[in-house]
């Protein structure tokens, strides 16, 4: 046989037919190693949340609810350890983002979220509120969050918020800490 006869015998052969068993077996290998990392992320979650189990129990939104001083819709990014904005704090379901209404009243922050457990943050609790860049998970451009810092049990906590008018930032900031100067020589 000349060369050009091998090249065309070559050419008449089928392409090789895929194994569908090693395929599917490499499949589901992945697809049950994708499931393991989410198993342990899940597993990682629980375990700080029952790390944080001694932190009180979230002070519920009162159902009479004082005059509204100020309001704020927007989104809630989770809460930290006060001054470290990667300790994400999750017990109590502080952990989860959501959309978020806040409403400012002489008792302190009513926090409302749907889908999420609703709590309120006492005027007494109250510490400081400032404009930041970042909370665990969320970086925004400067002053994009409104962090709110406050009492819970024996912990700072600081909570990220973020207005759907990110003008409104400035005034909550304002309105809150001359909240907080005016009730400091009050017992806390």
């Amino acid at each position: 046989m000349t060369l050009i006869e091998l090249a065309a015998e070559a050419e008449k052969k089928s392409a090789e037919v895929t194994d569908w068993a090693g395929r599917i077996g490499w499949v589901a290998g992945l697809l049950l190693f994708i499931a393991f990392v989410y198993w342990l992320m899940r597993q990682g979650w629980k375990w700080r949340g029952s790390l944080q189990s001694d932190l009180p129990e979230l002070p519920g939104v009162p159902e009479t609810a004082g005059e509204a001083t100020l309001k704020l819709s927007g989104r809630y990014h989770g809460s930290t350890t006060a001054g470290q904005w990667l300790d994400r704090i999750v017990a109590h379901g502080l952990g989860i983002r959501s959309r978020v209404e806040l409403t400012l009243t002489d008792a302190g922050i009513e926090v409302v979220r749907p889908g999420a457990n609703d709590f309120l943050i006492p005027a007494a609790a109250l510490r400081e509120a400032r404009l930041d860049k970042g909370i665990a998970g969320k970086v925004l451009a400067e002053g994009g969050l409104l962090i709110v810092t406050w009492a819970h049990g024996e912990k700072l906590l600081d909570s990220g918020f973020r207005s759907d008018r990110a003008a409104e930032h400035a005034t909550w900031v304002e309105t809150l800490n001359s909240m907080i100067k005016t009730t400091e020589g009050t017992a806390r």
